[in-house]
């Protein structure tokens, strides 16, 4: 660990930073931990003056402490965001829990954290403590308890929302866009974030619905020559969203599950786009929804018999039109091995787990205004 950071370090070195610079950097910080026997915290403590109805902040300064005295407290003002302000103030004040045989009032006090940090001559206080939740995360093999179900799709650009009954039916679906996330900077981005998932469970609350049900998974950075996609998938808080999700959820009093994303968009895109009439994005919504409640998407019997015809002529057909010297190549062996187990698997569709299969589609085809149209290998 550096104190300062470590680009900063090597800032130093190479003479692109002054020492009174890195001095700086190296102390522009203080932290102290939480206790909850010391009112919460011994060190530093935020108050709330009835008087003046605003937050001060306390520092002990052990630089004026007197042999056998407490050491004395600087105060200074605090600006708390309104939204935030009640809450940490009922964090802060402790809560009256009894009288002792004095008479005078037992405060109970909650534990919290405080790093304060200085950034362009001006402070700033993160406070860290525990809230209290009223929903719980469900086992993966745990039962849903309720009569509607949402299942979220998350995306760069939007997070997409289906409701789903107990029955596994389609109930209705919306979209809530989050363009600005790839051009804004960070800060701007996180509060893009918290006012997004806030209108989603606005919406959950108006619809009744109990549960929510999201993949489990993280957004797999890729790299290739777009700039523009690398700063895509580099600065996409798909971790954020997700934690954002859970969180408000289990303080709104909702059950969340998380179940394996695979093949999710596919089987929205073949099974239930058209079927509903839905975008892919909420499609795949569906389809974790009805995976939360543990149901199994099958094939219907036009993509079995799409699969049984199309796809597997037009392997076959692959095959057929290879040159001599390409099959004998090294990548041709290995095309020609791939498209013989994709026609084993298709000759033997009844033993293939259905994942399978909706690989096969996955691989071989693709969706053209509502239309199954077959894509080169």
């Amino acid at each position: 660990m550096i104190f300062g950071g470590k680009q900063n370090f090597y800032k130093r070195l190479k003479g692109k930073i002054t020492n009174e610079e890195w001095k700086d950097l190296r102390s522009n910080q203080l932290y102290a931990r939480g206790d909850k026997s010391k009112k919460g915290n011994l060190n530093i403590r935020l108050m709330y003056d009835d008087h003046t109805y605003e937050c001060y902040v306390e520092i002990a300064n052990p630089l004026g402490q007197q042999e056998g005295k407490h050491a004395p407290r600087l105060r200074f003002p605090v600006l708390v965001p309104e939204k935030y302000e009640a809450e940490i103030i009922d964090v802060v004040m402790g809560e009256q829990v009894g009288v002792n045989a004095k008479g005078k009032p037992i405060i109970e006090y909650q534990p919290y954290t405080v790093e304060i940090k200085r950034k362009n001559g001006e402070y700033y206080i993160h406070l860290i403590y525990e809230e209290e939740v009223y929903g719980r995360e469900l086992a993966y093999d745990e039962p849903i308890q309720a009569e509607r179900i949402a299942g979220i799709d998350i995306n760069i650009d939007r997070i997409a929302v289906s409701i789903v009954s107990k029955q596994g039916n389609f109930i209705k679906s919306k979209v809530f866009y989050c363009h600005e996330l790839e051009y804004v900077r960070a800060n701007k981005r996180n509060n893009i974030v918290g006012e997004t998932v806030r209108d989603v469970y606005d919406w959950l609350l108006q619809e009744n619905v109990g549960a929510v049900v999201i993949e489990n998974i993280q957004l797999r950075q890729q790299h290739d020559t777009d700039r523009r996609f690398n700063r895509f998938t580099h600065n996409f808080k798909k971790k954020k969203l997700t934690e954002t999700i859970i969180r408000r959820g289990l303080r709104l009093g909702f059950r969340i599950k998380k179940v394996n994303p695979a093949y999710t968009s596919v089987i929205g895109r073949f099974k239930y786009m058209k079927k509903y009439g839905l975008s892919v994005h909420e499609s795949a919504a569906f389809v974790i929804g009805r995976r939360g409640l543990g149901y199994r998407e099958r094939l219907p019997k036009e993509l079995i018999d799409t699969i049984k015809t199309k796809v597997k002529r037009h392997l076959v057909a692959l095959l057929g039109s290879m040159e001599e010297s390409y099959k004998q190549s090294r990548s041709g062996k290995k095309q020609r091995q791939y498209i013989a187990m994709m026609l084993r698997k298709i000759e033997n569709f009844k033993q293939e787990h259905e994942w399978s299969l909706w690989n096969i589609l996955h691989k071989f085809c693709w969706m053209n205004q509502y239309q199954i149209q077959l894509r080169e290998v």
